[in-house]
């Protein structure tokens, strides 16, 4: 291949391993996709497969337990050779036989175990290298591992790497001394007091992950290719405390420093790449960056310094999307680049790299909501793209009738519907009342951290210009219009408006999206009434502009707390905002609104906030008024979706919508 990214497309080797190109499938933890047996399910199967289908040179599998008995895990949770070997080589065997048929490598990767980073109900033995404890339930107490215990797991991870080259796999990846898992957790003098072989010096804190690389080659033969997911640096300040990247702080964990340390050991080991990353799980938003991170590339920094130092090739993720920066990584930061989430959203991403079709690449939006944080929920998923993991059982059909579908509203839904329905074969007509497509997503892609919520509704846009889908802007319909056009099906898609509260008249109360769009002048000191998603990101964004902002919210915790988001996107916001110096009342309630302060009852007891501007962010309301006049005198069927339906986040506009077009 020639062009611009023809560097993304060279061969390339791991050991004696030939790999087409430079793209690899970064591991992401398939739970769910394994039956009772410890084989990977049909689903799971189909799933690695289509990332193959679409042009990705190395697969590598999320983490697949060398032995579920090890931590007691319950079943079924992620695939493991060693429950029933030959139903495990059975399916996997197939699976690996059809990604070879793209020309495809795969490897499994393999875990030694979680120890206190196990979330509850994961794991039923609470074990770990020294005694700590639980990541996310102090209460819960992890012992440590006894000696027996320990050699049991490297028994375990060679006679897994034995059935998974039985099976068909190119090599392993060693899941890791990285994140704060439990090797990581052995490699880190932080977690692990040992006093014995396992603990103390680096070389012995590092014994476990050296024994596990040469019991692998010594079942499966000096050739066969071992990866390691690695973390360099910690980047944590304490216990559940992360460090935000450019933040000065004094590492707990492992620095950068000992990193290299560490990985010249583990190379001379017989490791034959590193898989490189940085966190913890007291750092979690490192090894999951969300949103907030900005651009990407929060890695290459790291993936350089391991290439003054080891002589093995780096593999290196960290939202390498954006094909300019992945050329320019490699050869600098790393031989490979590895993409997780963004070959979620669109499997075919390197496809459409190589062909230039870069307007047609679905973007991921580090919001994690169908991937990391939907796995309590069911397997790895996707926000955007609702087929990720449901591949063979969820496409899209052709339609055997022609119909044609009028949407009312161009939002997320809206889009969304109209995409599907075109795709099918439907005539669709989309009607906007606006001049833009797109609904509250215009507004909140503002912020330069949301620069991928901008990049989704393009490829909507261009997605729905391909399919030659008829759309009329400032367009309002009314119960007559919609009549008139005698469609075959009708979706009513008019999307939400926000709530608002009566202070009075003294001060004029803008929304977010207002304070967003730059219709309303925001002033130096800003409070914001409100402190979920919408109130905290708007806050954010106007703090790193260099504004005052104080946030007021009436529960105890923003944005719902850490349980009503995914966690590493509410730890990185939360330690955002006060990094930014945004102050937060919670449990708070606003009560009066004057011209030059808000009137506040707070725990510590009434208080007034000097105020220049005021902005109202507690939520939004359907706008169902159009489908409530429709919805019984129509003879067509008539659907009500995304916010005017039942307000939520960005993926179940899109499922929801998916839903209805595909069933349509």
């Amino acid at each position: 291949m020639t062009g611009k990214y023809a560097k993304l497309f060279e061969a390339t080797n791991i050991g004696k391993l030939q790999l087409k190109n430079k793209i690899s499938m970064a591991p992401m933890g398939p739970i769910g996709y394994a039956d009772t047996e410890g084989a990977f399910t049909q689903r799971g199967q189909d799933y690695y497969v289509e990332r193959a289908k679409g042009g990705t040179g190395l697969i590598i599998t999320g983490i697949c337990s060398a032995d579920i008995g090890i931590e007691d895990m319950t079943r079924p949770v992620i695939p493991c050779p060693t429950i029933n070997p030959f139903a495990f080589i059975h399916a996997a065997t197939q699976m690996n036989e059809r990604v070879h048929a793209y020309g495809a490598k795969i490897i499994l990767q393999l875990t030694a175990g979680l120890g206190r980073a196990a979330i509850i109900g994961f794991t039923n033995k609470h074990i770990a290298p020294s005694e700590q404890e639980n990541r996310w339930d102090p209460s819960i107490t992890h012992r440590a591992m006894t000696i027996e215990e320990i050699q049991n797991v490297i028994k375990k991870m060679a006679m897994s790497a034995a059935i998974a080259k039985k099976s068909g796999f190119d090599g392993v990846e060693i899941h890791a001394v990285h994140e704060g898992y439990l090797l990581d957790q052995f490699a880190i003098a932080f977690y692990n007091k040992r006093t014995d072989a396992y603990g103390g010096s680096l070389e012995n804190r590092l014994r476990i992950s050296t024994e596990i690389v040469k019991a692998i080659k010594g079942a499966c033969g000096a050739d066969f290719p071992v990866s390691l997911r690695y973390s360099l640096k910690s980047c944590m300040k304490g216990l559940r405390q992360g460090a935000l990247p450019g933040e000065t702080f004094k590492e707990a964990g492992k620095d950068i420093g000992e990193g290299i340390e560490a990985a010249k050991i583990l190379v001379a080991a017989g490791y034959d790449a590193l898989n490189v990353d940085a966190g913890t799980y007291d750092s979690w938003y490192w090894n999951h960056p969300p949103m907030y991170f900005g651009e990407g590339g929060m890695y290459r920094e790291f993936g350089r310094i391991l290439k003054k130092h080891v002589k093995v090739p780096i593999i290196l993720a960290g939202r390498m999307d954006d094909p300019d920066m992945a050329c320019e990584a490699i050869g600098d930061s790393c031989d490979i680049v590895s993409y997780g989430r963004p070959l979620l959203s669109d499997p075919y991403y390197p496809e459409k790299i190589r062909e230039g079709r870069l307007d047609e690449v679905r973007p991921c939006l580090s919001c994690h909501d169908g991937c990391m944080g939907h796995i309590g929920e069911g397997p790895v998923c996707c926000a955007v793209n609702p087929v990720c993991g449901r591949e063979k059982i969820y496409g899209i059909e052709p339609a055997l009738i022609e119909k044609k579908i009028l949407i009312v509203g161009g939002g997320l839904a809206g889009m969304e519907v109209a995409r599907v329905s075109a795709e099918r074969g439907y005539k669709v007509m989309l009607y906007e009342k606006s001049g833009k497509m797109g609904g509250h997503l215009i507004a909140g892609g503002v912020p330069s951290f949301k620069i991928n919520d901008r990049k989704l509704l393009a490829w909507y846009v261009r997605q729905l210009e391909l399919l030659g889908v008829k759309i009329k802007l400032n367009t309002a319909m009314d119960k007559s219009a919609i009549v008139k056009k005698r469609a075959d099906v009708v979706v009513i898609a008019t999307g939400s408006k926000p709530i608002t509260m009566d202070f009075g008249k003294d001060k004029e109360i803008i929304t977010a999206s207002e304070a967003l769009l730059g219709k309303k002048r925001v002033g130096q000191k800003v409070v914001i009434i409100g402190g979920g998603l919408v109130g905290c990101e708007t806050g954010l964004w106007l703090a790193q502009q260099g504004r005052e902002v104080t946030i007021v919210e009436m529960m105890d915790d923003i944005c719902g707390g850490p349980h009503a988001m995914p966690f590493m996107n509410y730890d990185m916001l939360k330690d955002e905002l006060a990094f930014h110096k945004v102050k937060i009342f919670k449990s708070s309630k606003v009560t009066a609104v004057s011209k030059k302060d808000v009137a506040v009852i707070a725990p510590e007891g009434k208080i007034k906030i000097e105020a220049d501007t005021v902005i109202i962010a507690v939520g939004y309301k359907p706008d169902d008024s159009l489908y409530q006049s429709v919805k019984d005198t129509l003879k067509v069927p008539v659907y009500n979706i995304g916010d005017s339906r039942n307000v939520h986040n960005i993926m179940y506009a899109i499922w929801d919508a998916y839903e209805i077009a595909r069933e349509m």
